[in-house]
């Protein structure tokens, strides 16, 4: 019997399969300056796709707004032209690369704090989850569905580490990379749950483990 695709790893599909496709768009054989305009423009539309999530009354702020975001999406790809050689290069140092990677950490809170000049606590939330393609909501979602008789302890500690998957995917270069993270996270997840004695419900046949059911970027 053909075992059916647990439904943590279909919502993660259609996230990724639309990040992938979304990404592909700034990838092709281009000039330098081609491919400088077409970032722009990839960018410029991430961009203005957040600010318009947020419903933003006043135009002046979502103006600011969308010019802070677009700055932090160039920002990350500087940084990820310049470092990730590096982090490659250093072959697993977890020294070496918390050293090369500890700029990053100042970029991200650089980032949070420009944003929380003209958005609440709310809106900054919503932003987090607009640049990690929602993650959270579709992880959670197939966690309570592959277990469903979570405790509230159970559910406020999933959310508690996919919102921290979520921090971390929001400084990754790629869809690709956005969604290892989380995919490492699940893992963390599934072996808290383990531990707590919490198994996922089986369901036509397939084995329900949410953290090696995993869905590809492509």
């Amino acid at each position: 019997m053909k075992k059916s695709l647990p439904v943590i790893a279909i919502l993660l599909l259609a996230v990724s399969t639309f990040a992938a496709g979304e990404e592909s768009a700034a990838k092709s054989s281009l000039t330098p300056e081609q491919a400088e305009v077409k970032y722009t423009e990839v960018i410029d539309q991430r961009s203005q796709k957040i600010v318009g999530a947020l419903g933003l009354s006043d135009t002046n702020t979502a103006a600011k707004v969308h010019d802070i975001i677009m700055a932090q999406y160039r920002a990350l790809n500087d940084w990820h032209n310049a470092n990730d050689p590096k982090i490659k290069a250093a072959k697993g140092d977890k020294a070496a690369i918390a050293k090369i990677s500890a700029p990053l950490k100042n970029l991200h809170d650089e980032y949070l704090a420009k944003l929380a000049r003209y958005l609440t606590p709310v809106q900054i939330e919503k932003v987090k989850d607009e640049m990690t393609y929602g993650k959270v909501q579709f992880t959670f979602a197939g966690y309570l569905v592959e277990y469903p008789n979570l405790s509230e302890a159970n559910k406020q500690e999933i959310l508690r580490l996919l919102k921290e998957a979520r921090e971390e995917a929001m400084d990754g270069g790629s869809s690709g990379e956005k969604s290892a993270i989380f995919n490492r996270y699940k893992g963390k997840i599934n072996n808290y749950l383990s531990k707590q004695g919490i198994h996922p419900e089986k369901k036509n046949g397939g084995n329900g483990n949410a953290a090696t059911n995993a869905a590809p970027d492509k």
